[in-house]
């Protein structure tokens, strides 16, 4: 009866557009207060569950994002990739990829990502010439990189879950990242020589050595962090907060972009990602809670062992909910909600656990330009004052693109794994 109560009141309070993290919790806390549990419990549950070093990573990152794409550093790592390659057939887009690609490396969110890369190279897209729909369709695909390619919040998030190394999961998303920034750097060239799509006017040899050491500040960041981290010299949550010490010290002392008036916003901004962020995580430990309270999770594994679904049709299966998830909910909430069911079921029909980890993310990254819901599209919409219906539009032309990534990741394991070893 209380699961019941549960689902209906989780459908009921989304069905009237109550933040997820109040669906979760308000249902949650009524399903266990019947259930008999006291509410001092459950909020000592929330409480304990959000107090985790692990988690720590995660405001240290979107602070260090949020600095990185106010304080100049995204800005001047954009020139020098356009120093390079600007000039080539499809070569804004092309930067537009690899610079989403670096700042993905600093950053570990996908809105932060598309935000800041987005708000600089949609404009310089569309003044050469390219398409509009097409260039904020690749902004807010590229921009997905950044739960991906490491530090990624979803991944600290699910090494907090599933108990797994936060540098193995690291570890496992850099090679399927670059092979996705790869594929979309390809498909930008091919749809650039299709469209004629030009670059910029050629920059001289001779100029392009100051933007280059201009941004040598920036392109040191992702080797700061994720040097530091599998050097062994910091944990990753030490790693957040390097990488905020060190974008505020290039930010004012080197490039001086970052006044206090600025800094103020960022703070204020990052305040309010976080804070959305635990509140989730917190509903979701409670949501959580009452799973394992009715067993469920036990259950369903039951269910899969004796219903005979081998490990194709179970990941078929999972990809299929992953991306119905994906179109109402964020990173966050899927993986709260839905490991703690999955995890028992993974050793069951030996299924990677890191491997896992990847599936899951990339089918995240699709669920972030996926309408109603995907918070790209909404971040696209945003920085160009556009309406949704246009960038939904833009994005459709890559969604084939990330159902043959995620079927190549499927198959071939050693590709999140390898670096794992």
């Amino acid at each position: 009866m209380a699961t019941v109560i549960l689902i209906g009141l989780l459908f009921i309070l989304a069905f009237l557009r109550v933040p997820i993290a109040i669906c979760l919790g308000i249902s949650s806390v009524i399903a266990l207060w019947l259930s008999g549990f006291s509410v001092d419990t459950v909020v000592q549950k929330m409480f304990t569950g959000v107090n985790s070093t692990t988690l720590m990573a995660i405001p240290g990152f979107v602070f260090a994002g949020l600095i990185m794409a106010k304080g100049g550093i995204s800005k001047y790592l954009i020139n020098c990739i356009q120093a390079w390659i600007g000039h080539v057939k499809g070569g804004l887009s092309v930067v537009t990829v690899i610079t989403c690609m670096i700042f993905a490396a600093i950053s570990g969110s996908s809105p932060a990502t598309a935000a800041a890369i987005g708000s600089v190279m949609i404009p310089m897209m569309l003044n050469a010439g390219y398409d509009k729909r097409y260039s904020m369709g690749l902004v807010a695909t590229a921009g997905t990189l950044g739960i991906l390619i490491p530090p990624s919040i979803p991944l600290i998030l699910y090494g907090s879950v599933a108990e797994e190394s936060t540098g193995k999961l690291f570890s496992a998303g850099i090679l399927p990242g670059i092979f996705l920034g790869g594929v979309l750097i390809v498909y930008a060239v091919i749809v650039a020589r299709r469209k004629n799509y030009g670059g910029d006017e050629k920059t001289p040899l001779s100029k392009r050595w100051k933007p280059s050491i201009k941004a040598v500040w920036g392109l040191l960041m992702p080797v700061l962090i994720l040097g530091s981290i599998y050097g062994g010299i910091v944990t990753p949550t030490e790693a957040s907060f390097l990488a905020v010490l060190y974008a505020l010290i290039v930010s004012v002392f080197i490039y001086r972009e970052l006044n206090w008036k600025s800094f103020y916003k960022i703070v204020l901004e990052s305040i309010n990602t976080t804070s959305m962020i635990f509140l989730i995580i917190a509903s979701a430990l409670v949501f959580a809670m009452f799973l394992t309270t009715e067993q469920i999770p036990q259950m369903f594994a039951s269910w899969v062992s004796e219903s005979g679904l081998n490990k194709w049709t179970f990941l078929l299966v999972v990809n299929v909910l992953f991306f119905i998830l994906g179109m109402f909910l964020e990173p966050t909430a899927i993986i709260l909600i839905t490991l703690p069911i999955f995890l028992p079921i993974l050793q069951t029909l030996d299924i990677n656990v890191i491997h896992f980890a990847i599936i899951m993310v990339v089918n995240m990254e699709l669920g972030m330009i996926t309408p109603p819901v995907g918070l790209n599209l909404f971040v696209v919409t945003g920085v160009m004052k556009e309406k949704v219906e246009n960038v939904i539009r833009g994005v459709v032309p890559f969604f084939g693109l990330f159902v043959i990534v995620l079927v190549i990741i499927i198959l071939f394991p050693s590709l999140s794994l390898y670096l794992t070893k």
